[in-house]
């Protein structure tokens, strides 16, 4: 479905699964399709969300569809074997990925056809893809990570491998069974895949290259993964907006290199050519090396804005560079250094999860009259989401009843892991919840205040 609409200049937007029927609602609703293809596994969620569109939409099912769909079969094999009669263009919008709204609102970055080419080119030069590599897609298509790797090893005319779901033992069996030659895997991904019990009993003589990205790897965790598997790893720092626009390269992953090497491990990488990357202040003026402030970043890659969100564009594009939202510094040599987030987002297993979200599903509880969601550090996910809660007058709620309650209503990785209960919230000058003192006991030893 997705080379149908690269090739024949049709919009596609890959809906995440594991949102909530309310989510997956809104997304139609927003981005209006003609066409929405399912799987028959997902036959449920989209019969519950077909009342809450307002739009006429063809539907067609992968499997044995209902009386209110097409056979996804059928479909193909009415077509005709010539090219289609439109084409895409450079400059029109080829994919709209969704991303988590800070408003509590998902935002459809619109990502042309000619930045979509010129990220296929950038991850093929960066991870020196060539013809007869095999490169297996564990991460979500939905995500830009997924996406922009297979494009990458499709762009050069290697295999893509595609996995429904994350697996570590299926990953193993796998670089087996195909001698796959490249990965793409969050931190907590690689950890799980050597943690296997019998992982010596499998061959990953065959890779060439492992990318990672959604965080930096702990020191502790990289050398284990260098000792293992070689110098063939390789980090991106990106989002969907923005694709790539940090790396650090093989080379540079030098666990016993001198004390400036090896803080660098816990950079995002270096900025590389025909990428350009900016700490500016809250007036957009330029800050010094080492001073820290908001990354802003311009590439050939960028979103061409947000579908139907022209304030959240005109707030995030200025002047050609896009506002991350993330707050970091350069060092000499162009390493950036994430260090905080502008925004609240939690990045938990390589999801990326903002607190309206939760709070907006807690707010909804009838024994809940204040919420406040916040990400606290986890050895394994990197942050966890944590709520703090006061109650009603008069009503109350146990941990187990709130966190099932919300599953209810938001995607599962997006729950509370934890929740805590407060005779009153903190509250700053202009009432807004003090987050930040929330944070500060759980963050107070870490040097970096996301994970």
């Amino acid at each position: 479905v997705y080379a149908a609409g690269e090739i024949s200049g049709y919009i596609t937007v890959a809906v995440n699964f594991r949102l909530a029927p309310p989510e997956v609602a809104f997304v139609l609703n927003d981005s209006t399709p003609s066409v929405v293809v399912f799987e028959e596994r997902y036959l449920d969620i989209v019969a519950e969300v077909r009342a809450q569109v307002a739009q006429d939409i063809r539907y067609i099912c992968i499997g044995t569809p209902p009386d209110w769909a097409e056979s996804y079969e059928d479909v193909i094999q009415s077509g005709q074997s010539v090219p289609p009669k439109t084409r895409s263009k450079s400059d029109e919008i080829a994919h709209i990925i969704y991303t988590s709204g800070s408003t509590g609102r998902p935002k459809g970055a619109m990502l042309s056809h000619r930045a979509q080419y010129e990220l296929a080119r950038q991850v093929s030069a960066e991870g020196g893809t060539q013809g007869n590599d095999v490169h297996l897609v564990a991460m979500p298509l939905f995500h830009i990570g997924g996406k922009c790797k297979q494009l990458g090893y499709a762009f050069r005319g290697g295999t893509i491998v595609l996995h429904r779901r994350f697996d570590p033992r299926a990953v193993a069996e796998d670089t087996s069974k195909y001698k796959l030659t490249a990965l793409h895997l969050a931190p907590v991904m690689l950890q799980a895949i050597m943690d296997l019990p019998d992982f010596s009993s499998f061959d990953f003589s065959s890779l060439k290259v492992i990318h990672y990205a959604s965080a930096p790897m702990p020191v502790a965790q990289l050398r284990r993964a260098l000792e293992t598997f070689g110098y063939i790893l390789i980090q991106h720092y990106g989002m969907t907006e923005i694709g790539i626009g940090t790396t650090l390269q093989m080379h540079q992953h030098s666990v016993d290199g001198d004390p400036i090497q090896v803080k660098r491990l816990g950079s995002a990488g270096q900025v590389p050519q025909g990428i350009s990357v900016r700490i500016v202040d809250g007036k957009g003026s330029d800050l010094p090396c080492g001073e820290s402030g908001e990354v802003v970043i311009r590439n050939p890659f960028l979103m061409t804005g947000y579908w139907n969100d022209m304030p959240a564009t005109l707030d995030a594009l200025k002047e050609g560079w896009m506002h991350t939202g993330d707050i970091g510094y350069l060092d000499e040599e162009d390493y950036l250094f994430i260090v905080d987030r502008k925004k609240d987002m939690i990045v938990s297993g390589g999801e990326n999860i903002y607190p309206r979200d939760v709070e907006e599903a807690l707010h909804a509880h009838p024994a809940i009259s204040q919420a406040a969601v916040i990400g606290v550090p986890d050895a394994y996910w990197g942050e966890v989401v944590k709520a703090f809660v006061v109650f009603v007058d008069g009503k109350q709620a146990s941990e187990e009843e709130i966190i099932s309650f919300c599953k209810t209503r938001i995607a599962s990785y997006k729950n509370p892991k934890s929740v805590e209960f407060r005779e009153e919230l903190p509250r700053l000058g202009n009432l807004k919840i003090d987050k930040k003192s929330l944070r500060k006991p759980y963050w107070s030893n870490h040097t970096r205040q996301v994970n």
